[in-house]
């Protein structure tokens, strides 16, 4: 059986999976507590032993840590099988709040240490792998950000910060306040969207040996509910290079171009579906060449290199 690798995310980080299972959809995968147990020690077989969450994944009346807490409740052992990661940041208004409160971005001390006390109230779990600040608040006190998370720290919350969808230079400012260095930046990569190619996020990952997470490796399924030029021709470039690799899918395709990045991405897999979560480690054994990378590359833009 296939088993993907475990990586040390940055010099100072933590031993993770090379690909990590995201929860951010369990509320949709209609599995009671026993699938959602099965299904995790399903993919810890294959080596996934890292779980993304967040504190806003789900609904209100069922949030998604909480469905997976409740898994875990049953075999509590599989805690010490698994790395954690949730993020905070993204305060959503409940119902019945005053019509002018609008959901928006929180970095305050408090509302970062109430988000990983609920997060770990319903995980049933003593500490967080890595916590993650979700989006950039654009209102950040950094100095407020890194004394909540030495104080998690301190009280054996938390053992990593690290962040998600912040520019290189959001990274830089909050790195400057931190007596820790940030372990990871989670960012979006796909070959639909190439921002993350062009901003300087990447590089400056590498520079920094961190490894960065990538999410919505399959673009939230626009590559296969879409059909605009752009995934014209990205179906038929990924189909051609599918058949030159011996892939069994573009998805396992798609994953290939993101782990050919330098920065060393950790691609993270949404699907609740184990026989997909199967082709994803498949895919991990794949490569494709320079000229097929930029084939897809060019594929996505419309045009060749200047």
């Amino acid at each position: 059986m296939t088993q993907v690798s475990r990586v040390q995310i940055a010099p100072e980080g933590p031993v993770c999976s090379s690909l990590i299972q995201g929860y951010w959809r369990m509320g949709e995968w209609g599995m009671d507590p026993q699938s959602r147990l099965t299904f995790l020690k399903q993919h810890v077989e294959l080596g996934i032993t890292t779980v993304d969450h967040a504190h806003v994944y789900g609904s209100a009346q069922a949030p998604c840590e909480s469905l997976f807490g409740e898994a875990l409740k049953l075999d509590p052992a599989m805690r010490d099988n698994i790395e954690i990661i949730s993020k905070c940041g993204i305060e959503v208004m409940p119902c019945g709040a005053p019509s002018h409160h609008v959901n928006h971005y929180s970095s305050s001390q408090s509302s970062i240490i109430h988000s990983v006390d609920t997060s770990l109230q319903r995980l049933g779990v003593e500490q967080l792998d890595v916590l993650l600040i979700h989006r950039p608040d654009i209102l950040m006190n950094a100095d407020d950000v890194a004394q909540a998370a030495e104080l998690l720290k301190h009280q054996g919350k938390i053992k990593h910060l690290g962040v998600s969808n912040f520019t290189p230079s959001q990274f830089a400012l909050l790195q400057s306040r931190c007596d820790t260095p940030l372990v990871t930046n989670q960012v979006e990569i796909n070959p639909v969207n190439l921002a993350m190619t062009e901003d300087g996020t990447l590089e400056q990952l590498q520079q920094l040996a961190i490894r960065p997470m990538a999410w919505s490796c399959l673009a939230g399924g626009a590559l296969f509910e879409q059909n605009s030029e752009q995934m014209q021709r990205l179906h038929k470039t990924l189909n051609e290079i599918k058949l030159e690799v011996g892939a069994e899918s573009i998805e396992q395709v798609v994953f290939a171009w993101i782990l050919k990045l330098p920065s060393r991405p950790l691609p993270i897999i949404g699907s609740g579906n184990i026989d997909r979560v199967r082709s994803a480690v498949a895919a991990t054994a794949l490569t494709l060449s320079n000229q097929q990378w930029y084939r897809i590359w060019v594929a996505s833009k419309g045009h060749g290199v200047a």
